[in-house]
């Protein structure tokens, strides 16, 4: 069994790479996005396919060991947390809604999903 320490260090890992990757991501998206002018839904669609993606990865990366669901669900929320904090930080603005709830529950379910998927594939469990 992990110690709390060790529990909290892949989480974090976790959760702040996958934020940081959106936020990359986003901006890469924002170049294009003054290219052509798309729709908003296609924006949040997006926007929401970034953070599960990035939730994905990253959870299958950085979480190890037993409980792999429960701590890749943690970590995915907290990665749309943390993203959202960080937008905000950076002059994007602090915009919660009630989609939000949505959003942090796609994430952590992607994030499960991808810290079972690493730790199956590297035979932990």
């Amino acid at each position: 069994m992990q110690n709390w320490k060790e529990v909290c260090k892949e989480e974090l890992l976790a959760a702040v790479t996958g934020a940081v990757f959106y936020l990359f991501a986003a901006a890469l998206f924002a170049v294009f996005l003054r290219a052509c002018t798309p729709a908003e839904g296609v924006v949040t669609a997006v926007n929401w396919t970034l953070k599960a993606v990035g939730a994905l990865v990253f959870c299958m990366i950085f979480i190890h060991g037993e409980r792999a669901l429960f701590k890749g669900m943690a970590a995915g929320a907290l990665s749309a947390v943390l993203a959202l904090l960080l937008f905000a930080a950076i002059g994007g603005g602090f915009h919660v809604t009630a989609w939000f709830i949505l959003e942090l529950l796609l994430t952590a379910v992607m994030g499960g999903i991808g810290a079972l998927i690493g730790v199956k594939t590297r035979k932990e469990m």
